[in-house]
């Protein structure tokens, strides 16, 4: 199942992963984001440690070739997984394994991996991955949301869609926003809907919340005349 974009802000530093398949909540399986530590994707037949380990790992330190050489060693359905990995230096690993169901690989650039498996063809991971490079400058959300639009148009999944997912996160170990559809005839327009909706006021009031560096905000008059102007 799936296919699944890693992207990274370089002149920020922020993170996000945006995946879409035909498989029933794919958000709580599959991405995973932290600011200022990585950010990546477990999937085909899905192996959920995968990404609670590996995220544990570069957490600790662990570099990202040796972490990935690690885990898949550790698990004896490997052949049947794909997996690839974002360091918070922009550092990438990818794996797809020899049983994954074809059209399935992955394909890089700077600052950002995509991979894929039962796709309609490697035209799917090519477009998600050129439409990323092509929106240099906008957001990191609407980037993503672009390159999965861009790689559903060529195909995307060949069963067909179901839900999708869309965590970014800047420097805290929770996103800065995750949004998740998971049961939906076409889940990138809700996605991109519920992104729509986060920045009336969930965005504005998102940066208020308590951090690893910061205890937040809790002066509700500073909070509510913030969320009287603009959002991002």
């Amino acid at each position: 199942m799936t296919w699944s974009i890693l992207a990274r802000d370089s002149e920020t530093g922020e993170l996000g992963v945006a995946v879409a398949t035909r498989f029933f909540a794919v958000g709580a399986v599959c991405p995973r984001v932290e600011g200022g530590i990585g950010a990546l994707a477990t999937q085909a037949l899905v192996n959920p440690m995968l990404g609670i380990l590996g995220m544990e790992r570069l957490r600790a330190g662990e570099a990202p070739a040796a972490l990935l050489e690690a885990l898949l060693a550790g698990d004896a359905g490997r052949d049947h997984r794909q997996f690839h990995l974002m360091a918070a230096d922009g550092t990438v690993v990818q794996h797809t394994g020899t049983a994954c169901v074809d059209w399935c690989g992955h394909v890089a650039g700077p600052d950002v991996s995509v991979a894929g498996n039962m796709l309609a063809g490697p035209q799917v991971v090519l477009a998600t991955r050129d439409a990323w490079l092509a929106t240099a400058g906008q957001p990191m959300a609407e980037r993503l949301l672009a390159a999965l639009e861009a790689g559903e148009a060529t195909g995307g999944d060949k069963r067909g869609k179901q839900s999708a997912a869309l965590p970014v996160a800047r420097r805290d170990p929770y996103p800065a926003r995750a949004i998740r559809v998971d049961d939906h005839p076409d889940p990138l327009a809700e996605l991109r809907r519920l992104h729509a909706v986060s920045r009336q006021r969930y965005a504005g009031f998102r940066r208020f919340l308590a951090g690893r560096d910061h205890p937040g905000v809790f002066d509700r008059e500073v909070i509510e005349a913030a969320l009287a102007g603009p959002t991002s």
